[in-house]
């Protein structure tokens, strides 16, 4: 699935379709039931994507398939206020802590994206790439690009916080909480998705950079436009 396509689906699926339901079905269901069906939505989505469509198992899909299961566990703690605001911010949070904290202990989560997604298909290739991470410029590359995700989702989670602190003042299971968590995600689900996409690509486009710096030149071709795994194939490890 293209990239737009998938930013598009995550989007309707994320927010859309949730808003719909606490906008709509709260009166007819009950405002509980309408929240936690909302709450799931995007959690059922994330799972039948990873397990059933997709089907790819790996760093990526499986840090994804977790937030979201995480999520659906918490989707059933009923609870308002501040605690509410702490509560939607979690899984944030966890990213917070998975990102910074590999960064703390010198392996760079990123490192694990890259690798996953360039997919060395041969043990001489993924022994090369290895190789390749390793050089002090590329691992550079990894930690400040972790930092940068990190640090964005840091600044998400904050304004996370205080957009359903401020925003979301009422009661649990009445009407007005459903819609003023409606009026919370309208915000933040589409926002935010947008945001760690422009931060992951900034990232990646620091990774890139280094990595294009150090692999040999393809002579017709400008070096950030060469393809990456003949040039990879090319590259002789210094001694």
């Amino acid at each position: 699935m293209k990239g737009l396509t998938k930013l598009a689906l995550d989007i309707v699926m994320g927010a859309v379709v949730p808003i719909l339901i606490l906008n709509n079905l709260t009166k007819p269901l009950g405002a509980p039931v309408a929240y936690v069906l909302a709450a799931l939505v995007p959690v059922t989505y994330v799972l039948v994507d990873t397990f059933f469509i997709s089907r790819r198992f790996n760093v990526i899909t499986s840090y994804v398939a977790l937030s979201a299961i995480m999520n659906g566990v918490l989707a059933f703690w009923f609870v308002d206020g501040a605690l509410y605001a702490l509560k939607d911010t979690a899984s944030l949070m966890v990213s917070v802590i998975v990102f910074a904290g590999s960064l703390v202990i010198g392996r760079p989560i990123v490192r694990y994206f890259l690798i996953q997604g360039l997919g060395p298909d041969t043990p001489a290739r993924e022994a090369k790439l290895r190789r390749l991470l390793s050089l002090s410029q590329v691992q550079r590359s990894l930690a400040l690009a972790t930092l940068i995700i990190a640090a964005q989702t840091a600044l998400a989670g904050a304004a996370n916080f205080a957009l359903n602190l401020n925003m979301v003042t009422a009661s649990f299971g009445s009407e007005m909480f459903n819609q003023q968590v409606a009026q919370v995600n309208a915000i933040t689900r589409i926002a935010f998705p947008i945001a760690s996409l422009a931060a992951f690509g900034l990232g990646f486009a620091f990774i890139f950079r280094a990595l294009y710096g150090v692999l040999p030149r393809q002579e017709d071709k400008p070096q950030q436009e060469g393809d990456l795994w003949p040039l990879i194939d090319r590259w002789e490890p210094a001694a």
